[in-house]
């Protein structure tokens, strides 16, 4: 995985928010209050809804496609069945990279549905992170792309986790103690990104000093390129 599409994901120049809701009980609009309240430039946040003008203030658009400037990171909150059409919006437009919070996917047994994504991926050569994923935080780029309302503090190690709800107990137990991090990454399902991609981000960031990973299986032949990232790193 080439080192400018993983930046894209973690300390990317702007952000395309679909799914972003007016509703404040919806993950769409939490996504989008997270991003902003992270210090991301509010200038390079754009709002996809069909169904909305503007959401947080921000001019809202009814398709990634018409989203005036090249966008680094699509961030999908939207039901599962809407995904790929919203894959393909994102592929058209020519985003670098895809974070896919939707759930509904291989996790209860969608396994075609997954497989769809990484197709729709690969056709137009952005990768994806998910899905079924909490969310991204970097604190050089000043990012949180989560539906968690938490920041985490600045410092050497980057996170990477299977398990949302670790990283949710992680913001808060790490904040209490003083310990900072560069970033953390859910990966979720793994469709598609692993940690050996992530890997071969962080060995060569120098922002990042310590790489500490939770990990709940690999996939099938996965071990070998796992274990050499990890020597390397």
């Amino acid at each position: 995985m080439s080192y400018d599409r993983v930046r894209a994901l973690l300390r990317p120049r702007s952000i395309a928010v679909v799914g972003a809701s007016r509703n404040p009980r919806k993950i769409g609009h939490r996504i989008l209050a997270n991003v902003l309240s992270s210090g991301f430039p509010r200038d390079c946040v754009f709002p996809v809804n069909p169904n909305a003008g503007e959401v947080l203030g921000l001019r809202c658009y009814p398709s990634v496609r018409d989203v005036p400037v090249p966008i680094d990171l699509a961030v999908i909150a939207v039901p599962a069945a809407v995904v790929p059409q919203v894959l393909e919006d994102c592929g058209a437009r020519g985003v670098k990279a895809v974070a896919i919070i939707s759930s509904g996917f291989k996790e209860v047994g969608n396994i075609e549905a997954e497989r769809r994504l990484v197709e729709i991926a690969r056709k137009y050569k952005f990768r994806i992170l998910g899905p079924n994923i909490v969310g991204i935080w970097d604190t050089v780029a000043r990012v949180n792309v989560s539906f968690i309302d938490v920041n985490p503090l600045p410092g050497g190690i980057a996170f990477i986790s299977q398990s949302g709800a670790l990283i949710a107990s992680l913001l808060w137990w790490t904040r209490e103690r003083g310990i900072g991090f560069s970033s953390l990454v859910s990966i979720g399902n793994r469709a598609d990104v692993s940690e050996a991609d992530l890997l071969e981000f962080f060995r060569e960031d120098p922002h990042t000093k310590v790489v500490a990973i939770y990990m709940e299986g690999l996939g099938e032949g996965e071990g070998r390129r796992f274990l050499e990232a990890a020597h390397e790193t």
